[in-house]
């Protein structure tokens, strides 16, 4: 694997740490196919999901080699560094961080060899709840602790520490044990798993290639490699691929609640969940917000890039023309999960930049996404008003974001929480618009088409799925090892 330096090693060394992420992963198993560089254009086509760092693994039936740095997908491989990586079964990551720090040794896929000398290597998308606990349990087993600086780094642990040589066989009896979100793509020499969660928090999908077989985070993943969609993973299955096919397994029942803000922010527009666009989705959810929140303007704009279909919405329903506000640096990634608050703040400035010639005079309405810190709006309502805006009403397609994620999205304290702070008229004035309209958050499920039962929408209503610890936080496993 690389360590900053770019030298490959083998499975042969021990304990290489992994972080707990909300990120983008991807699976392979196509005995003839060149599985790392199909595992780098899924990765690349999920990289919206996490810009902190990438990975693969590629199994060849004896071993496992992993190579992985910090940074975006297309900065930490090249022809040169896929070279190396020969094989069949193959697993990637691209990292956003929730927990464990932009280091090159929370950076994934994990690796470890177990009790017989079987490597298996491991990519998670997805927070864990109760890592402290597995952690004691895995270091009571006799697990060393300095493979244990993320929840990542557990699941590893405890799938090797196991004493079954089955892997699926002791997936069904370790995942019971694991409490959050967590998709997983792991591997030993010879067969690809994949899993979910009871609650199937994070979306994960199974395609046909015509040699084999892919699972990713998204559809666009399996589209941009040639996939053909088969079917969603289920919560709480176990999928195991290899020379006999697929097999699928249940570790326990599905307790459906997916992730509302997949519909939100976070999936791709043009990928697909239950067999809806999250295009089509984004739409709907403007319509509603025209609905819910007309405003007197000129012309409607949307924040590139995940505004605009939401603003497509609010303009078709309302009648009010709609018009590109921004023009978009392409090579500037998402601001929202950058690590830092200064980080943010350029990042807007480099990202986006009005069009003058558009929007001088003119009454806006700005469809966004989210409001979380409010960061961004400041910027962009300044940015406008600089640019000649007579008037700016925001809208905003997902509710108020009043509590913080536990399953996968890097919001971790009510007091991030713009929302927390002030209410929709302090809002509005800090960051400087004339009105501010939310999209209820009725409206936003009806939008995703699935029923409310099936959903988490903690960080809009605080209804968490599944119980929480005193004890979490991004640095937790960090901090307790030093």
């Amino acid at each position: 694997m690389a360590r900053g330096d770019g030298r490959l090693t083998t499975d042969l060394e021990p304990d290489n740490p992994g972080p707990r992420d909300a990120c983008g992963i991807v699976g392979i198993w196509a005995p003839g196919e060149e599985v790392a560089k199909l595992t780098y254009f899924g990765l690349y086509a999920l990289q919206h999901r996490g810009q902190e760092a990438a990975g693969i693994a590629v199994a060849d039936g004896d071993r496992t080699v992993v190579y992985k740095d910090v940074g975006l997908v297309a900065q930490v491989f090249d022809e040169k560094t896929l070279a190396p990586l020969q094989g069949y079964v193959s697993i990637g990551h691209a990292r956003y961080s929730t927990t464990g720090s932009s280091t090159w040794e929370n950076a994934q896929p994990t690796i470890r060899a177990n009790s017989n000398g079987v490597s298996i290597s491991l990519a998670h998308n997805g927070n864990l709840v109760n890592t402290a606990d597995l952690a004691a349990t895995a270091k009571a087993n006799g697990l060393p602790p300095g493979s244990m600086t993320s929840d990542t780094g557990v699941l590893t642990a405890l799938l090797t520490g196991h004493e079954s040589n089955d892997l699926a066989e002791a997936a069904c009896e370790v995942l019971p044990q694991v409490k959050g979100a967590y998709s997983l793509v792991f591997n030993d020499n010879d067969t690809l798993y994949a899993t979910r969660d009871p609650q199937g928090f994070r979306p994960l999908m199974l395609g046909k290639l015509d040699n084999g077989w892919m699972v990713a985070s998204e559809t666009a993943a399996l589209d941009t490699v040639g996939a053909r969609f088969e079917r969603e993973i289920e919560p709480g299955e176990i999928v195991s691929i290899n020379e006999n096919g697929v097999k699928s397994t249940h570790f326990t029942a599905p307790q459906p609640k997916q992730c509302l803000f997949e519909w939100a922010y976070l999936a791709r527009p043009d990928s697909r969940i239950d067999g809806q666009t999250m295009y089509q989705s984004r739409i709907n959810v403007g319509r509603t917000l025209a609905r819910e929140h007309p405003a007197d303007a000129d012309m409607v704009i949307g924040v590139p890039e995940s505004g605009i279909p939401a603003a497509i919405g609010y303009a078709t329903e309302s009648k009010i023309p709609y018009g590109l506000g921004f023009t978009k640096n392409t090579y500037v990634g998402r601001t929202f999960i950058q690590p830092s608050e200064s980080l943010r703040k350029l990042g807007v400035r480099l990202k986006l930049n009005p069009l003058s010639d558009q929007i001088r005079g003119k009454r806006l309405v700005v469809v966004d996404d989210t409001i979380v810190r409010g960061t961004t709006q400041r910027a962009l309502v300044k940015m406008l008003r600089d640019a000649g805006a007579l008037e700016v009403h925001v809208r905003i397609s997902a509710p108020p974001i009043k509590w913080p994620c536990f399953m996968g999205i890097d919001f971790a304290t009510r007091e991030e929480l713009i929302a927390n702070a002030y209410d929709l008229d302090g809002i509005r004035d800090q960051i400087g618009a004339d009105s501010l309209g939310y999209v209820s958050l009725d409206g936003l499920t009806a939008a995703s088409e699935q029923k409310a039962d099936n959903l988490c929408r903690a960080c809009f209503d605080g209804q968490y799925p599944v119980e929480l610890p005193d004890n979490l936080g991004k640095n937790l496993l960090e901090i307790a090892s030093t």
